[in-house]
């Protein structure tokens, strides 16, 4: 396992690093592992970076859902988990990059962010508190916004994280319905301390 997770953790690097084309023998020498040992555990290059964004996806959803597990309110568990998607961008920054490489194919991925905010989504119409006509074009805005915020973090370190990341979840409560006035007072709340 520890030889599996050097190699997730190596290709996880590349990615980041926008290094796809690496040959497997520099990715065995940054996992300093042997050659031998690559395909014991993945049959390909290819397989071994989509178990890399497999394992990005599924740490941060993973977080997300132990950081929201005391909220009630749908709207509040998805503004929550954006808010902290945001921040993770800077506390995170490899798996940051990994999720932004990896790019609009999360939309679609059955992993992390993606199908817990279309469930975030799903419960905040049901609940009365979203009134999106198109749960999906919701999770496209949601999905392209927390992307391209991520991509704006990255270019530009002096920008607070929190701060762009509150504003730009308040807008999306908005835009789904949200009073302004309670979009702010959810995106203003405190969020539970992240590591790092």
């Amino acid at each position: 396992m520890r030889t599996r997770a050097a190699l997730i953790r190596a290709a996880q690097t590349m990615i980041g690093d926008g290094r796809l084309n690496a040959p497997v023998l520099e990715i065995t020498q940054a996992a300093d592992v042997g050659m031998g040992s690559f395909y014991n555990h993945f049959e390909s290059k290819e397989d071994l970076f989509q178990a890399a964004v497999n394992e990005a996806l599924d740490v941060h959803g993973a977080l997300l859902d132990s950081l929201t597990e005391g909220l009630s309110d749908p709207a509040e568990v998805f503004a929550e988990s954006f808010r902290l998607t945001g921040r993770l961008h800077r506390k995170a920054p490899e798996i940051s990059r990994v999720l932004l490489r990896s790019g609009a194919a999360l939309i679609s991925s059955d992993r992390g962010l993606a199908p817990r905010a279309k469930r975030d989504i799903l419960a905040a119409i049901e609940a009365g508190r979203f009134t999106v006509r198109d749960p999906e074009l919701a999770l496209v805005a949601a999905a392209g916004a927390v992307l391209c915020l991520g991509q704006l973090l990255h270019d530009q370190p002096e920008r607070d994280d929190g701060e762009a990341s509150d504003q730009l979840a308040e807008d999306l409560l908005r835009m789904f319905g949200i009073p302004a006035d309670e979009a702010r007072e959810i995106c203003t709340g405190p969020l539970p301390t992240l590591e790092g």
